[in-house]
């Protein structure tokens, strides 16, 4: 497994990941039919960093890091993770979200914090309890799964800075 610095040319992999996890409507807040376009400038032009988890030399998983906030807030960034769904429960998102935190720490970040974690998502909420992260706030019925209708969005954040 590699962790690496997208380019621009990687996104004709991240593409299938974006849209098979968009597309589902079950985690992401993002409209089920985000274009590519829209999808690129999502993942790849917005955040300070992308980044691709590949197997092989197949791209089988990507974050993204990001500043949460400006100006007081600016200590605080922001990450979202996607797995390709044929690759998921091999530890991808947990190696990618070590990775993450390492890549804040090294940007000058103090913090991480998940702004919408869906409650059904219960893969990802036991995954960044394990590493550390606490859940700070629960929107209530925030969410609209497509099957569990109106459920709770979690806040998540953990403090990074050991100094």
């Amino acid at each position: 497994m590699e962790i690496r610095e997208a380019r621009p040319i990687d996104f004709e992999q991240i593409w299938p990941i974006f849209h098979q996890v968009v597309r589902a409507a079950d985690t992401y807040a993002y409209a089920p039919d985000t274009s590519r376009e829209e999808a690129y400038k999502i993942w790849m032009e917005m955040p300070l960093k992308t980044y691709v988890c590949e197997v092989g030399g197949e791209i089988l998983g990507t974050y993204y890091l990001k500043t949460n906030h400006a100006g007081p807030g600016a200590h605080v960034c922001n990450c979202g993770y996607m797995v390709a769904a044929n690759a998921r429960g091999r530890g991808l998102a947990s190696a990618m979200c070590d990775h993450s935190q390492q890549v804040a720490l090294e940007l000058g970040f103090k913090a991480m914090q998940f702004n919408f974690v869906a409650s059904t998502n219960v893969g990802a909420v036991r995954l960044w309890k394990k590493l550390g992260f606490d859940e700070v706030g629960r929107l209530p019925e925030a969410f609209n799964h497509p099957t569990a209708g109106y459920v709770d969005a979690f806040v998540m954040y953990k403090w990074l800075d050991a100094s």
